[in-house]
């Protein structure tokens, strides 16, 4: 890990096991001062801090088309919160050290690299080896799910011109903290990822820990794997994964048999359609219910059928007549990031649109629709060609998944590929404007890290 912020790492690491005292799950090595796991139950309870292994970097979201903030509001935000807004050229304007949205998959990515060499030199026997597998697969979902994170926000949108040349993320793959790293290439990123979200698949189980969430399972792994190589526009790939994971787990939701309020949020984290549990780092700007100067993009919000129930259900309509966002499937005001099967649907029916199979594609948006609607009013939806039916299933993949932190991701695909969407901000009396193929659609890195390690910044 980089050195400028393994020590920062090391040191929370550190604060997180005090607090956990009373499970005594992890001995100190005394040289190193550092608490090393040797045992698998001691692998686990690392890989269970929800606090440090189910949180997603937000600032894509807040850089997104789903909401707008005032002025006043604006002026109360971090510094990294309000350059994000507005796209600001310098990203981290006014920021010394300790970006979350880099820091924290980073942290994600140690806690996987040293359950990854403890597991290694723990015996596999016949009374421990389902369980064995499952922590090195759960270790490999983390860590690819940490650089999938970092390269949707640090590395330039994945292309298939020339990879290798593209800087891509740093990618860690040892606990060891004695050496710098340097970025690797786009194509060298992807496919650690995929290699990674493999690996996991291959160990971990078929069955969803329903009681807990916030452990990966094969399911899990396949959908990321589906969700990476449709953001490396892999149509083939991200269906076949897409479509292995919704034969292990293809449930959804009924909206018709919520009990909807205008206030509450009608899930919690152990919602049926949730196969992997994980919410953004701590925001100002995007918690749901209780930030009321977050408001819904009021196209977005029109773009609801009167029976579309997910109108209902996504928003509320505040005291000021604007629109919040209300329910999160995380089942708090911290919003869901995690992986869920409505978006495996959708990401089928999309693929299987620009593939060709219309038909194919239409069953899976129906089939999502029908599980939306009031059930007395839903009518299929029919099209005439592959055309119609992608631009179809992209509206409602706009619609089923704001807030979940794909949007930015959609945003720099879609665009790549000729979408030309504009996305605009008014603040403090001042027009900003992010066009398609913007440099500013990554991020730079973090100031410390570049003047430290001397790694190549991403251009402005």
């Amino acid at each position: 890990m980089l050195r400028s912020i393994t020590s920062w790492l090391l040191c929370a690491m550190l604060i997180i096991f005090a607090s956990c005292n009373k499970k005594e799950f992890l001995e100190q090595n005394p040289d190193s001062n550092i608490f090393i796991p040797t045992t698998l139950e001691d692998c686990q309870a690392l890989l269970d801090n929800e606090t440090v292994m189910n949180e997603s970097p937000v600032l894509g979201e807040v850089a997104a088309d789903n909401f707008f903030i005032s002025t006043t509001f604006w002026n109360t935000l971090t510094p990294r919160e309000k350059n994000a807004y507005i796209w600001h050229p310098n990203s981290f304007e006014g920021m010394v050290a300790n970006v979350v949205d880099w820091n924290s998959p980073y942290k994600q990515v140690f806690y996987a690299n040293v359950v990854l060499q403890a597991v290694e030199s723990i015996e596999i026997t016949s009374s421990n080896e389902v369980k064995w597998k499952e922590v090195k697969g759960q270790a490999f979902f983390a860590r690819a799910h940490a650089f999938y994170q970092i390269a949707q926000l640090f590395a330039p949108v994945f292309s298939s011109k020339n990879p290798e040349s593209i800087p891509g993320i740093v990618l860690r793959l040892q606990p060891e903290v004695d050496e710098i790293s340097l970025r690797s290439s786009l194509e060298v990123t992807y496919r650690q990822i995929i290699h990674d979200l493999k690996e996991a698949a291959r160990f971990l189980s078929n069955d969803i820990p329903l009681l807990n969430r916030n452990r990966s399972s094969k399911p899990a792994a396949l959908g990321l794997l589906a969700r990476t190589f449709l953001s490396m526009d892999d149509y083939n790939q991200a269906l076949k994964y897409a479509d292995s994971c919704l034969q292990l787990y293809p449930t959804l939701i009924k909206y018709d048999t919520l009990t909807i309020g205008p206030n509450s949020n009608q899930f919690n984290k152990f919602n049926p359609e949730t196969i992997y549990q994980s919410r953004f780092v701590t925001t100002n700007v995007l918690r749901a219910i209780s930030v009321s100067s977050c408001v819904v993009d009021s196209s977005l919000y029109r773009s609801y059928e009167t029976n579309d129930l997910r109108k209902a259900v996504f928003f509320r309509v505040n005291s000021q007549n604007t629109i919040n966002p209300k329910s999160s499937y995380n089942g708090t005001n911290q919003l869901f990031t995690g992986i869920a099967t409505d978006e495996i649907y959708l990401i089928r029916a999309e693929c299987n649109a620009r593939l060709g199979n219309v038909s194919e594609a239409m069953e899976d948006l129906n089939t999502l629709l029908e599980h939306r609607w009031r059930i007395s009013a839903f009518r299929p939806l029919t099209v005439h060609n592959d055309e119609e039916a992608l631009d179809s299933i992209l509206a409602h993949r706009r619609k089923e998944l704001p807030f979940r932190g794909l949007r930015w991701t959609d945003l720099r695909r879609l665009n790549k590929n000729g979408a030309n969407i504009i996305l605009k901000r008014w603040i403090n009396n001042k027009d900003y404007e992010l066009r398609p193929g913007d440099l500013r659609y990554t991020f730079l890195i973090p100031p410390d890290v570049i003047s430290f390690t001397g790694m190549q910044q991403n251009p402005r």
